[in-house]
């Protein structure tokens, strides 16, 4: 018989043992023969060589394998390995980027090679401020009295820092999977581990993982404000500034600075977006009541609109306008038709009657197209998991109002016409002769559009000037909560995540 030794390749023994356990049932006589490999290489930390019978060996097209002794470090391995969550000093740490930072360098520690790399990142750190960030969120108190840390702490500790403000700056403090349901804008996926090792390797580490913020206007303009108020008010320390050996007691900002507050938040929005915004663009913001069309990354054209009520409020997304529908009927959402029209059908038997309105085959209710639906004459469809889209209305008066909180989660538009107009490249008079013939039927756009729903309380006009819209949703709130936990009283964390409380 034939024998051959067997290679674990890159596999880490924890890692191998798995995929023998996987496979036990088809190495049959030789499981005992495994078993006592596996065993002996969790006890040592070093995968031996195996004799494997010539049955089970690969084809002959496959090259022997021969096993490779597991060379990183042990200690940080299994500390990695653990099922638990990873703490140092009272602090957690983000065991999936870590795992995938350590796996690239074959669990070899990093930094006792890199001091100058890891003392320019640390610095970077400090500079979290300057983002609207806490560099208390990203160990650097600890980091700054770090003399009781054992060097493999120092080392996780190190390693987490400069990988969760990478991560912070990619996507936010608060990434899509943290945040409530309806705020569903994410900005392009970033491998932060790799860009770690890219820093690693640049004549100016920080530079990579600033690189990774939002440049756009607006946050450009946002941090120049930060900096102005902070700027302005001498007594309001800058995030980091305190001495070594400084407990963390109390907020890096003056809480009660609505301002400072709103730019900070809302610094915190532009990092959920991506980064390179389409050129040609529909944008909606929430607080401001206003759209906005965008050509060559220029606004072009500009009405008033009317968003979801303070219970039923319009979330935050990203779509794409593919269709004009002329004489839309309304398909009542259940929700809406259990709460709103039942009733009144039960108080009115003719209600349904007076407003257009029919039950469908399936129960569902409809109201049938006119000047008297509540979606008007026309409707921007736009495919989303909120059956969200922006459309025409028969009450006009609304626009006038400065609360324009009025809507049942949709976006009614001012001026749909137009908007609709130059959207389709349609002349406005084709527009309504469409209109005009009272039928429901669409249009395909010869280009979609991009269509981003936002909310944002603190934003840059064209000129660079900063201006402030109320918290109509109260949802600054449970941002700021997350960029100072230390300031706030202890929030469970399912508090922050799943349907917006009511």
């Amino acid at each position: 018989m034939h024998e051959h030794l067997f290679n674990p390749g890159r596999f880490t023994v924890l890692r191998w043992r798995r995929a023998i356990a996987c496979g036990a049932v088809l190495l049959g006589g030789a499981s005992a023969a495994v078993y006592a490999w596996s065993a002996k290489a969790e006890m040592t930390g070093v995968a031996p060589a195996m004799v494997v019978p010539a049955s089970l060996q690969p084809t002959d097209a496959l090259p022997p394998i021969v096993a490779v002794p597991f060379t990183g470090d042990l200690e940080l391995r299994n500390r990695l390995d653990a099922t638990s969550a990873l703490f140092v000093s009272g602090e957690k740490l983000h065991g999936d980027l870590l795992r995938q930072f350590y796996a690239r360098h074959n669990f070899e520690r990093v930094w006792p090679t890199r001091q100058t790399q890891a003392d320019a990142l640390l610095q970077t750190i400090m500079r979290a401020g300057e983002q609207g960030l806490d560099p208390d969120m990203f160990h650097a108190a600890t980091l700054r009295t770090g003399a009781a840390l054992s060097p493999l702490d120092r080392e996780l500790l190190l390693s987490d820092a400069f990988l969760s403000y990478a991560d912070a700056l990619a996507r936010g403090v608060l990434p899509i999977e943290e945040r409530m349901d309806d705020e569903d804008l994410t900005p392009e996926p970033v491998d932060v581990a790799a860009t770690l090792d890219n820093a690693i390797a640049s004549p100016n580490p920080g530079a990579i993982i600033e690189a990774l913020a939002p440049n756009s206007p607006n946050y450009v303009a946002l941090r120049r404000a930060l900096a102005a108020y902070r700027a302005s008010s001498p007594t309001i320390p800058l995030d980091g500034a305190r001495g070594a050996g400084v407990p963390r007691a109390r907020p890096v900002e003056r809480v009660d600075d609505s301002r400072l507050r709103q730019i900070i938040v809302n610094l915190e929005r532009q990092r959920w977006l991506p980064r390179t915004l389409p050129a040609d663009r529909i944008w909606v913001n929430i607080p401001d009541a206003h759209l906005t069309l965008y050509r060559d990354d220029k606004p072009t054209f500009m009405t008033r609109v009317v968003v979801g009520e303070v219970d039923r409020q319009t979330p935050e997304l990203q779509s794409t306008i593919t269709s004009l529908l002329f004489n839309p009927p309304w398909n009542i959402p259940p929700s809406i038709a259990k709460e709103e029209i039942l009733p009144k059908i039960a108080a009115q038997p003719d209600y349904l009657a007076r407003h257009h309105m029919q039950y469908r085959h399936n129960g569902a209710i409809q109201q049938l197209p006119g000047p008297g639906s509540a979606l008007g004459q026309l409707k921007f469809e736009m495919a989303n998991r909120f059956d969200v889209y922006l459309h025409d209305t028969p009450l006009k008066n609304l626009f006038g109002r400065d609360n324009r909180n009025q809507s049942h989660g949709c976006v009614r538009v001012q001026n749909p016409r137009e908007l609709a107009s130059l959207v389709s490249g349609i002349p406005v008079d084709t527009i309504n002769k469409e209109i005009g013939t009272n039928a429901t039927h669409r249009r395909m756009l010869g280009s979609s559009i991009p269509v981003f729903i936002v909310y944002q309380t603190a934003f840059a006009e064209a000129d660079g000037r900063i201006e402030f819209r109320p918290d109509v949703y109260s949802r600054d709130d449970e941002i700021w909560q997350k960029l100072h936990p230390s300031a706030q009283a202890p929030v469970a964390e399912h508090e922050l995540q799943g349907q917006r409380r009511g």
